[in-house]
């Protein structure tokens, strides 16, 4: 939606950005953009962008309608979707429903959680929506960072930067989310393993057309619509998916196309001294990430540019290393 949003309005954000006079406003004591204070921001402000919708003007979904797997008559076998499992209770987001508004807010036996995804960077990103003893929800702020989505809690009106799951501004600055495992796979690989699971329904009560991509394209493209700190470098295609992990610090890539040369289904790694398996499923390019107790670990998967942008230290594997 971003991406569309854009091409229909492209001289207008240059604009924007050119003489700042459309979404940012200075007081004496503080500077807001898109009506979010960011005047204690720990990145440059300069760094946080228009992204071209005003806040909310990607909405995100606070009271979603989930359907059985059974009702689903507008997803394909091969159709993307995240999934994520609490408790036993297993829950679908098709990725055609999230490319048009970017955050779910749901829950599972009263954990309350947000699913977020920003089409630019591939990202898909489970935070636990409890921040120190208060609930709360999360909406689009219209804002990016290193191209990635911010977005914002609605208890306080502070800012979050996606990958790296931390608040870049606002009373919450500096405050980390929790990381919750999902599944980025095919909705047939999804349902074959969980068969009862509940499935986003289409009827999200918004007008939109969710079997039309408004990204279509941009995957295959190396073009990036943003500025980033770090440009990655080009032994990848700046959209190459990646999983990435990190561990006291330290952090590790592993791209789709080097897990398609080892060839194997699962192997051991060790990162920073964490002893951790990776398991590999060609046929449905996902990927899961255990530790030593055979527990799922809350990885990071998108594209190479934006893992690189907020990560130009990571150590990368490649086919042949293990």
């Amino acid at each position: 939606m971003q991406l569309e949003w854009l091409k229909k309005n492209r001289i207008l954000v240059l604009l924007s950005l050119l003489l700042g006079a459309v979404t940012i406003q200075y007081s004496a004591n503080a500077i807001s953009k898109n009506g979010f204070d960011i005047s204690n921001a720990v990145i440059p402000q300069g760094q946080i962008l228009p992204g071209g919708p005003p806040k909310d003007g990607i909405p995100a979904i606070s009271d979603p309608k989930l359907i059985l797997a059974s009702q689903v008559d507008y997803l394909a076998d091969k159709d993307r979707i995240v999934g994520i499992e609490i408790d036993g209770i297993a829950k679908a987001y098709p990725i055609s429903i999230l490319n048009w508004h970017e955050i779910v807010n749901d829950k599972i036996n009263g954990q309350s959680y947000a699913i977020t995804y920003c089409p630019l960077c591939g990202t898909a990103v489970a935070f636990d929506a409890n921040i120190e003893g208060s609930v709360t929800e999360f909406g689009v702020s219209g804002l990016l960072y290193n191209s990635d989505v911010l977005l914002y809690d609605r208890n306080t009106e502070s800012l979050w930067s996606q990958i790296s799951s931390s608040s870049i501004s606002g009373e919450m600055v500096g405050k980390k989310l929790k990381r919750i495992p999902i599944s980025h796979t095919t909705w047939q690989a999804w349902q074959q393993k969980h068969p009862d699971t509940l499935v986003l329904s289409d009827e999200t009560g918004f007008s939109r057309d969710y079997a039309r991509d408004p990204y279509a394209g941009y995957e295959q493209s190396s073009t990036l619509y943003f500025q980033v700190n770090n440009r990655a470098p080009s032994s990848y295609h700046p959209k190459e998916l990646v999983v990435g992990v990190e561990f006291g610090g330290v952090y590790k890539a592993y791209p789709f196309v080097e897990l398609e040369k080892n060839s194997r289904a699962s192997f051991a790694d060790s990162v920073n001294g964490t002893n951790i398996t990776i398991h590999w499923d060609e046929q449905n390019r996902a990927v899961t990430i255990t530790d030593e107790s055979n527990k799922e670990i809350a990885g990071i998967q998108g594209f190479w540019f934006a893992w690189f942008a907020f990560h130009p230290d990571t150590e990368v594997f490649r086919a042949g290393q293990i």
